[in-house]
């Protein structure tokens, strides 16, 4: 496939490096000339320098015979406007637009119309908030990630030194819960990533998956010792750029006291006619006495969600220090998560990542539901339907030679029925499948069950 990407930025970068590695043809247009020099050190991609925006730069680019336009610059003008030219003077099949205003819901409307034909439009912030607010209440619980229509759910916990996890190998855990109801998909080990089988025993530190349909989320819990708070009722948020205002939209909304804290005093007055019961609060919100001042301890969350990575881990660290039950940091650098894992830091979110899984549903072949990335994109969690012709279709997953490192998940039938695997489990035409699969095994498995 040829692939066209407008914006050389992280995301950018992010995103071509995914596609070549997936033997697609990129071409990222950048207008910078210095960040032109550095992609070209880094990525095997033409590198066009020039306006995005420009029906003379996208032609030089070869808008006539791209299949895929992905419009990721900084600038939401020019993203649309990108989108538009690829309809009015090319075939591109697929067009994806990256909008970070706060009106995209309005513009979602107007880029699905016929004028710009805008086939996915992805505003990270709320997609971000939105991953972040379902784990606010769970103290222990990293992510949640849904597949499956939201059939089934994946989640991440940490094991922690004295837990009872501690040397259990997994094919012990159907003994001790005899409805095993749930399936642990995979171990994030300091910085390995491990597709776990029967034999793996769990070791302190670990950061653990765990796949289980919907309906049985509580009992899994329970089972793992993870509590749930009854009612989110106070969260601190540190940051007030978008992606700190929307949280704080939405907390209050949901009847949650919300204290945001800014140090720039015009920002603080412009987030205070935005916002309706959030405390505004002009500060460091990184400042040990202001927190203790603003009462900190015995908080149900504290959100980290400034633009510096570094400023987050550090804030995160310090609220759980201070007593805040649930601390989750916003961490764009993909090589950081595993050292905030190590510190203790086991939810983090990144708006890079947000986009790059959304955007890998159009890249893929055959039927892709979604894709899910994690780590520094080790692994996958791939949701896939099945199709006539793969050679996993009609058989026990037991007489098929899985290769280490790939792992059945959960299989959804067309009724809607969530099959936990086991041995014995047969996968039928048409079911949901999600796959656990490293990422030197994505291509193999592709090959084997997409016909």
């Amino acid at each position: 496939m040829r692939i066209l990407i407008l914006g050389g930025g992280a995301v950018g970068a992010l995103m071509a490096q995914r596609l070549i590695r997936e033997k697609n043809e990129v071409i990222v247009i950048e207008e910078s000339g210095d960040r032109c020099v550095e992609l070209e050190d880094v990525l095997d991609a033409k590198i066009i320098e020039g306006d995005a925006s420009s029906i003379k730069t996208l032609e030089r680019a070869g808008l006539l015979t791209a299949d895929m336009l992905i419009a990721v610059t900084s600038n939401d003008e020019t993203n649309v406007l990108g989108c538009l030219i690829a309809q009015a003077f090319s075939n591109v099949r697929i067009k994806v637009a990256r909008l970070r205003t706060h009106e995209v819901e309005r513009w979602r409307s107007i880029c699905a119309s016929k004028l710009l034909d805008i086939d996915l439009v992805i505003h990270p912030d709320s997609e971000t908030v939105e991953s972040m607010l379902q784990v606010v209440a769970l103290p222990g619980v990293s992510d949640i990630v849904q597949f499956a229509e939201g059939n089934v759910k994946l989640f991440g916990m940490n094991v922690e030194g004295g837990s009872w996890l501690v040397d259990k190998k997994i094919l012990e855990l159907d003994d001790l819960s005899p409805d095993s109801n749930f399936l642990v998909a995979m171990i994030l080990r300091e910085r390995r990533v491990i597709i776990p089988r029967g034999d793996d025993a769990f070791q302190p530190g670990d950061h653990v998956y765990i796949m289980v349909p919907s309906e049985y989320l509580d009992d899994a819990f329970n089972f793992f010792g993870l509590r749930k708070v009854d009612k989110v009722q106070r969260v601190f948020v540190l940051g007030g750029k978008q992606l700190g205002i929307e949280a704080a939209l939405r907390l209050e909304a949901s009847g949650v006291q919300v204290k945001l804290f800014e140090r720039d005093y015009e920002r603080c007055q412009k987030i205070s006619t935005l916002v309706k019961n959030t405390v505004v609060v002009h500060a460091d919100g990184t400042d040990q006495r202001i927190l203790a001042e603003e009462n900190i301890r015995g908080i149900d969350a504290y959100l980290a969600l400034t633009g510096d990575d570094e400023v987050n881990i550090i804030a995160s660290l310090l609220a759980k220090r201070l007593g805040c039950q649930k601390a989750i940091a916003l961490v764009n650098r993909i090589d950081f998560m595993p050292m905030a894992q190590l510190l203790g830091i086991n939810s983090t979110f990144s708006t890079r990542l947000v986009v790059v899984d959304r955007i890998l549903r159009y890249i893929r072949k055959g039927n892709v539901v979604s894709v899910t990335t994690f780590r520094e994109e080790e692994a996958e969690a791939i949701e896939l339907v099945a199709t006539p012709g793969s050679k996993y279709v009609g058989k026990a997953l037991k007489d098929v030679a899985f290769p280490r490192g790939l792992l059945v998940g959960a299989i959804v039938r067309p009724t809607g029925e969530v099959v936990v695997p086991r041995g014995d489990s047969v996968i039928d035409l048409d079911d949901h499948v999600i796959f656990f699969c490293l990422e030197n095994l994505i291509q193999k498995l592709e090959k084997s069950f997409i016909f």
